[in-house]
């Protein structure tokens, strides 16, 4: 007989340092058999999807919510997802096990742990108490003991940049499928360190990450059932906000022990994960002194991936008044890409570029351009294992978009921020990256998967902005202390 498995989708990473709210409207929604049209694609739920179809599942859809990372998310989002998720679950009888596709750091007005409320709702639900309940999280899940206590088994991505999402969903719904099969349960326990680094410092193919990592895989490897490795999301301000690593298994004592040495280690390697960026004029030296192929300008503190508006103008504003040749930067500015559609194509203008988004930010740039061209935004994604792939799929839209140039420097202007981990961002709009001399970039970590093939050097920079590498710039008042870096 087919297992029937319900299935439910909340993913948000959500930066409680943003002005504003994010709204039922920022959302993607999927409503039950829309859910099933994902079967296949690159995202973790289309990977669970085609997972269940190989082994036989009966897919029970209820909701999928999941929107890009930004500020605080209204309560109302909350209680919507959970009324769909609800009355949908009540629709289906005889179910046999739970399969979530989380985030792991979504925080409402009022709700620090959102997946640990959802988690406990569900519980609550008749017929769904105790049956098996595993799932996927985000490596930068701010993970809690709640969620720990109430779930079987989430497991959370191993890479960062995430280029396993969607193998991570498997890998939990592999072990979903073997608790069916023999009915064992396992036991699940977290463990929170009084460590919390910038994205910048959480790289995997770095230290600490990569030790932390190489010593999770050994684990399981001795017969521990999954070991994660959360680097946590510095910029939501919760108690349980930082480094955590999560275990599951039959031995609580094994467990526990596994959890001890990892937390050892991440003490020991701790100051290696607090990565800050050098100062702006610094870095722009070395840029104008010039370097032979592409230069990547990494700008952490507008990291789109991390929440930040993509519009600051830090970076924006080194660049024209170093008069840098044969350079991009991607600007998220509706307003500035509604005025250049109307003035059209070959059109010369003068717009007041990004600096609407933060108030860490000076403001607008007003510079004069060039119209190159007009678009809907609209394209496919070049790499379907990027973590671009695992938040939306195959296809991304940026909304209408227009290529205008100043000087030698062409600025792609989106309506929607758009996460820099897919040179088709680029390609798309007819710029070739590899062709220029300086590319800018507001990512931290995950652009790399993207660009590192293409860059002749890489150089991260500090400008204002809300998702600084400087830990202690941000005003925490829920986060528990004493914790590295920010208290001796």
């Amino acid at each position: 007989m087919k297992k029937r498995v319900l299935i439910a989708g909340l993913f948000h990473e959500t930066h409680t340092f943003l002005e504003g709210t994010t709204g039922l409207a920022d959302f993607q929604i999927l409503r039950g058999e829309e859910m099933l049209g994902y079967e296949g694609d690159s995202s973790p739920l289309g990977g669970v999807l085609e997972f269940a179809r190989a082994y036989g599942w009966e897919i029970l859809p209820t909701v999928d919510y999941r929107a890009q990372p930004s500020a605080t998310v209204e309560d109302v989002v909350i209680e919507t997802f959970w009324s769909e998720l609800a009355s949908a679950a009540a629709t289906f009888t005889e179910v046999d096990a739970i399969y979530l596709v989380l985030h792991g750091a979504m925080t409402s007005q009022s709700i620090q742990d959102v997946e640990g409320e959802i988690l406990s709702r569900l519980r609550a639900l008749p017929g769904l108490s105790d049956l098996p309940l595993f799932g996927i999280f985000d490596l930068h899940a701010n993970f809690t003991p709640r969620m720990a206590a109430i779930s079987d088994c989430l497991v959370g991505y191993q890479e960062n940049p995430h280029t396993d999402a969607r193998e991570a969903a498997c890998i939990a719904a592999q072990l979903l499928q073997q608790s069916l099969v023999t009915g064992i349960r396992s036991q699940q326990i977290c463990l929170n360190t009084p460590i919390v680094w910038p994205p910048t410092g959480t790289a995997t193919a770095n230290d600490p990450m990569r030790t932390l990592e190489s010593m999770a895989r050994g684990f399981e490897q001795a017969g521990v059932q999954s070991v994660s490795i959360v680097a946590g999301f510095s910029f939501a301000d919760t108690e349980h906000t930082g480094v955590s690593f999560v275990a599951s298994g039959m031995d609580t004592v094994i467990l526990n022990d596994c959890l001890q040495q990892l937390a050892a280690k991440a003490h020991e390697l701790r100051a290696l994960g607090n990565v800050t960026d050098p100062p702006l004029d610094d870095v722009m030296a070395q840029v104008t002194a010039g370097h032979p192929g592409l230069t990547v300008l990494v700008e952490p503190s507008d990291n789109i991936g991390g929440g930040a508006p993509g519009d600051c103008t830090g970076l924006l504003r080194a660049l024209v008044q170093h008069d840098v040749a044969n350079a991009a930067i991607c600007i998220a500015d509706p307003l500035a890409v509604a005025e250049a559609t109307v003035a059209g194509i070959d059109s010369t203008i003068t717009l007041r570029i990004g600096g609407k988004g933060s108030r860490l930010d000076p403001g607008p740039l007003g510079l004069t351009v060039d119209v190159v061209s007009l678009s809907d935004g609209h394209f496919e994604l070049q790499d379907k294992q990027s973590h671009l792939a695992s938040m939306c799929g195959d296809h991304f839209a940026m909304g209408p978009c227009a290529v205008v140039r100043h000087g030698g420097l062409t600025l792609l202007l989106t309506s929607i921020k758009t996460p820099p981990f897919d040179l088709g961002q680029w390609r798309s709009q007819g710029i070739e990256p590899s062709a220029l001399s300086v590319i800018a970039v507001k990512a931290a970590v995950a652009h790399r998967r993207a660009y590192d093939p293409i860059a002749a050097r890489m150089l991260w920079v500090d400008t204002p902005g809300p998702c600084s590498s400087n830990l202690k710039t941000l005003p925490y008042r829920h986060l528990r202390r004493p914790i590295f870096p920010l208290d001796s």
